[in-house]
């Protein structure tokens, strides 16, 4: 009796195990890969705008992922030399900076002085050029801590260039902010 209950066992397992339903739908589709992109921002900082303004982002960017702003300091011809923010720039009355700010869903450029900002000269807060870059979160945070300007794939932040080459960004046709 014991062999014979042994046996349905055994026949049961194989059986049921080798049962399948049908496969359920497919889900959506997802991105490619990780989504980089490229947009410019030219503004001027007035005590209107409280020396700042703040940009939507649309699409919301993803949680790890990360925003970068560079300033463009200079172009000599035809070519575009671009600065990470923040820049500190020294001034007989004090410290000036560019600097800026994200979340998920905006973010803000803005200038910050040690002295009165309505003391600034006209050539720092007219007709700055600013270029937004997001990067993807899959790139991990980065080496040597929150200051530091090397990615945790080694990407230096502080070059434009090496950053767009790195995520493979075509900023050719750069999309432009108002």
């Amino acid at each position: 009796m014991k062999k014979i209950l042994t046996l349905f066992a055994v026949v049961g397992l194989i059986v049921f195990s080798s049962c399948e339903g049908p496969e359920g739908p497919e889900g959506p589709q997802g991105p490619e890969g990780p989504i980089s992109e490229v947009f410019e921002v030219q503004m001027d900082f007035t005590s209107a705008n409280n020396f700042g303004k703040t940009f939507p982002l649309s699409p919301k960017i993803y949680s790890g992922d990360n925003l970068l702003v560079y300033l463009l300091v200079n172009t000599n011809n035809g070519i575009d030399t671009w600065a990470l923010l923040p820049q500190v720039y020294y001034f007989p009355s004090g410290t000036a900076q560019y600097n800026y700010e994200f979340s998920y869903d905006q973010f803000s450029i803005l200038v910050d002085a040690s002295f009165p900002l309505t003391q600034l000269p006209t050539a720092f807060t007219t007709g700055k050029v600013f270029r937004v870059v997001i990067v993807p979160g899959d790139d991990g945070v980065n080496k040597g801590g929150p200051n530091s300007k090397k990615s945790a794939s080694g990407v230096d932040y502080s070059d434009y260039n090496a950053v767009i080459k790195k995520y493979n960004i075509d900023d050719s046709n750069v999309k432009k902010l108002n």
